[in-house]
């Protein structure tokens, strides 16, 4: 899917002019700078994590009750009640309660990629809104690598290249699909009893 870009807008003509309005030159800036220019982005992260949670709570609890006097009405209480029933005891109750809980996590990744994107947009404030879409085909598997934000004019390099950490608003998707990611899936089988019986 192709990016919609403005209009082209006219140029005032130069005609004593050798070189044409905006045209590259050896000693011209080379980074983007207009809607429509390139730079390439980098993309190396390394990024790891680990994180250990534990949780223990335990709850004791005793209530009793007991109408050994009851507003004077004790006597027809105990005439109501079983006579194996003693009002000097009605409730007695204990419970307990213990949760323990352990939870792990250990994630470590690493991805280097290089993509060419877009200036789409340029902001009032001068930043300029970016975007790049790659997709690489192998056989059956489809890899789809896809970066948008915004950067600053400035921070981009004399080679034209930007870092993706100086990348504003950054959005980095890289997935796959074709025969290895379907593998990869559980069957929607599986899918379906997960949800109908989470124990």
């Amino acid at each position: 899917m192709s990016q919609v870009l403005p209009l082209k807008t006219k140029r005032p003509r130069a005609p004593n002019s050798l070189w044409r309005h905006g045209a590259r030159a050896f000693f011209k800036d080379q980074r983007a700078s207009q809607i429509g220019d390139l730079l390439t982005v980098t993309i190396s992260i390394s990024d790891s994590a680990k994180i250990n949670n534990k949780t223990s709570r335990s709850r004791t609890n005793n209530e009793d009750a007991s109408a050994n006097a009851l507003l004077g009405y004790e006597t027809s209480l105990s005439r109501v009640l079983p006579e194996t029933v003693n009002a000097g005891n009605l409730l007695d109750i204990d419970s307990t309660s213990k949760n323990e809980g352990e939870g792990s996590i250990n994630r470590d990744e690493t991805i280097d990629l290089k993509l060419a994107a877009i200036v789409t947009q340029k902001l009032p404030n001068g930043n300029f809104v970016i975007l790049g879409r790659q997709e690489v085909r192998v056989n059956f598997e489809v890899r789809q690598l896809q970066i948008a934000g915004v950067v600053r004019p400035e921070d981009i390099a004399a080679d034209n290249t930007i870092s993706y950490e100086k990348i504003a608003e950054a959005r980095i998707s890289y997935g796959g699909k074709g025969h290895i990611s379907d593998v990869q899936q559980p069957r929607y089988g599986n899918q379906v009893l997960d949800v109908i019986f989470p124990f």
